[in-house]
């Protein structure tokens, strides 16, 4: 049974969405003193994938400190099974993703936030790594990005992985630095080929790993 339902779009932040982001941004602010820099990078319309490195649960978190936009993102299936968390996740712009499979009806429901010209955040790492290094990303941010002819926006998050470790049941307060970089253009053509996607995949690994170390070298001063 498809599962877009869950899927509201609409960029219009209502009345819950601001109460609901208010307070993360509340509880973030206080907790981690999140710093950006670039933010004047990322596009004020337009179909839009915000690429961030990925060390913590917190991650999704900052991007309501990147832009005034309204941002979607996907979020594991079994949290939307909590009332309350589900309905503010529904509220905030999630959609349910099924980890560890190809979940068509996430990938629709990408699509279609891109196709209404909305920004969306995608992991391109596809999952929580460790570490300094970017490794080789997968295929579909770029794949989806091709599709949509979204740009794509890499970011560098850095201190979240102290202020939520993998495993942690409980925040540890410790500042986060947030790097913004250069949009990519997606692919050219209707239908590029493999070959493309895959070098647009590693052009965005090398902009990722240079936004990651510049987040990193600014959290240690």
């Amino acid at each position: 049974m498809a599962r877009e339902h869950h899927l509201e779009l609409n960029p219009n932040k209502t009345l819950f969405y601001r109460g609901v982001a208010g307070l993360l941004r509340t509880v973030s602010a206080l907790m981690f003193r999140p710093r950006v820099s670039g933010a004047e990078s990322i596009p004020e319309s337009g179909a839009l994938i915000i690429a961030p490195t990925h060390r913590s649960n917190l991650d999704f978190a900052f991007s309501l400190f990147l832009c005034r936009r309204k941002i979607f993102f996907m979020a594991k299936q079994s949290l939307f099974d909590v009332p309350v968390l589900g309905r503010a996740l529904v509220a905030l712009g999630a959609f349910p993703v099924t980890r560890g499979a190809a979940d068509r009806d996430a990938l629709k429901a990408a699509e279609r936030v891109l196709s209404a010209g909305h920004a969306l955040l995608m992991f391109p790492e596809g999952t929580r790594s460790e570490g300094p290094d970017i490794l080789p990303l997968h295929d579909g941010a770029m794949f989806i990005a091709a599709r949509s002819q979204a740009r794509v926006v890499p970011v560098g998050i850095a201190g979240s992985e102290i202020a939520l470790a993998p495993g942690a049941k409980t925040l540890r307060p410790h500042r986060v630095d947030i790097v913004v970089g250069r949009p990519i253009d997606p692919p050219e053509g209707e239908r590029p080929s493999r070959a493309a996607i895959s070098e647009s995949t590693r052009q965005l690994q090398a902009q990722l790993s240079e936004v990651f170390r510049d987040a990193r070298a600014r959290n240690v001063r």
